[in-house]
């Protein structure tokens, strides 16, 4: 009877610490423009392949996709709108938040009336761009903080937009940790946002540095990693791997990891799957920590959980996107995400791998009241071994429950003990051959 464990996972592969490792990494991501598809997209996946190896992927342009189709690839040099007294107001390379995201080529002179029809600003947060799409809209525009539209004088300014919209096509990559069997754990995060620091620079270099981590692990799942942009990213996965999709058992999207905010955890579409409860089970156990019923709207956990799909993924965040004052703004940067967070969402992304790669069933072999635990020497193991991490009270719930029908994620449930605790205390009784794996 062997049980995968992964001791040790977790551990950073250099001598600073995991959350240093990955803060570090986004801040490498961090000043690159990014979009569905373009040139931006192809550097951060040059810099994620030095973590860890990926099978890169590009798809046509015009390409369908189910109900879509791939866009044409953009890329963008330069942006600017200079004032009447000559002098730049807006310039595209003090911020990549300033253009936005897919615009047009422009190069024009404009009133200032007309000029502001194409300017976003946030009056309730003056001092900050906010970030702006256009993906599927031709048109062309800029993001602006609110405070510096209004020292705008009235007159004519240059406007020029140096982009081009071209036949190319959308990129993304992959990485697959062979495990022991072929069910899959996905696990994906959005490539498409440009200097975001949570949303979603976190995500990237959190789950680079985790890929990188299983590298020389043996794990009874096989798990894949998936690097893609937003929506268009995933329906692109999935209209081309709708047989590799059925072998998904358990699945996370995750963003938006390195601040303060307590974790939060939004549940499939199914609600009961097995990532749900083992989600469930490890953020019980943390201050604050928001459980979600799912929704139709969100990131990419709603293309894996379409109908047609209906896979058992949900999404992991600390601050839930769009609830944050920093989202989507410039205030979303490298001192917004502290290496902290970063390793305490790592370490929470473990425990559940933990639970996902530990669960099994037990049989108690000797079930008739009790077994008499002190002429086995369990006592005193547990009293010489405080390291396995198994109590007299996690050996006495797993006793109890071993009739072939409570796994260890199910008598965590019941129990209220951590699951590591009874994990260890079944790996306890099994050596001393009190358990048996009920499993066929």
């Amino acid at each position: 009877m062997e049980h995968i464990t992964l001791e040790g996972l977790g551990r950073p592969s250099s001598s600073i610490g995991v959350g240093q490792e990955i803060h570090a990494l986004a801040e490498r991501l961090f000043p690159i423009c990014r979009s569905i598809t373009g040139d931006g997209v192809r550097q951060t996946l040059d810099i994620l392949s030095e973590q860890v190896d990926l099978d890169r992927h590009e798809i046509p342009t015009g390409t369908q996709l189910f109900d879509w189709t791939v866009p044409k690839e953009w890329n963008i040099h330069s942006a600017s709108i200079i004032g009447p007294d000559g002098k730049t107001v807006v310039d595209f390379a003090d911020s990549n938040l300033h253009i936005v995201n897919y615009s047009l080529p422009f190069k024009g002179i404009l009133p200032l009336n007309e000029l502001k029809s194409h300017i976003h600003t946030l009056p309730e947060q003056p001092q900050l761009i906010p970030y702006r799409t256009s993906y599927y809209a031709a048109t062309w525009g800029f993001c602006v903080a609110h405070e510096r539209v209004a020292t705008m004088p009235d007159g004519l300014y240059l406007v020029e937009i140096d982009a081009e919209l071209k036949d190319g096509s959308l990129a993304y990559g992959e990485h697959l940790h062979r495990g022991q069997t072929e069910r899959e754990f996905l696990l994906s995060a959005h490539i498409c946002h440009p200097s975001l620091a949570n949303d979603n620079c976190s995500g990237l270099a959190l789950l680079a540095t985790f890929a990188k981590s299983l590298k020389e692990r043996k794990t009874r799942y096989s798990y894949r990693f998936l690097f893609a942009p937003g929506t268009i990213g995933s329906i692109a996965w999935l209209s081309r791997n709708e047989d590799q999709a059925r072998l998904i058992d358990h699945g996370l999207v995750l963003s938006c990891l390195g601040d303060a905010g307590s974790p939060s955890y939004k549940r499939s579409r199914r609600g009961d799957a097995f990532i749900d409860r083992a989600m469930a089970h490890v953020l019980g156990r943390e201050a604050g920590a928001k459980l979600i019923d799912f929704s139709p709207y969100g990131y990419d956990e709603r293309q894996y959980c379409s109908p047609g799909f209906d896979l058992p993924v949900g999404m992991f965040q600390r601050s839930v996107h769009g609830t944050f004052p920093e989202y989507h703004t410039s205030a979303d940067n490298l001192d917004f995400i502290r290496p902290e967070h970063l390793e305490d969402s790592f370490r929470i992304l473990t425990e559940v791998i933990d639970i996902v790669e530990g669960d099994w069933t037990p049989l108690n072999l000797c079930p008739k009241g009790e077994p008499q635990l002190g002429k086995r020497g369990l006592y005193a193991a547990l009293g010489g071994q405080p390291s396995s991490g198994a109590t007299s009270m996690a050996l006495l719930w797993v006793l109890n429950l071993a009739d072939g029908r409570y796994s260890l994620l199910s008598m965590a449930e019941r129990s209220g003990l951590p699951f590591r605790e009874l994990a260890a205390a079944a790996r306890l009784l099994a050596d001393h051959g009190l358990l048996a794996d009920a499993a066929p």
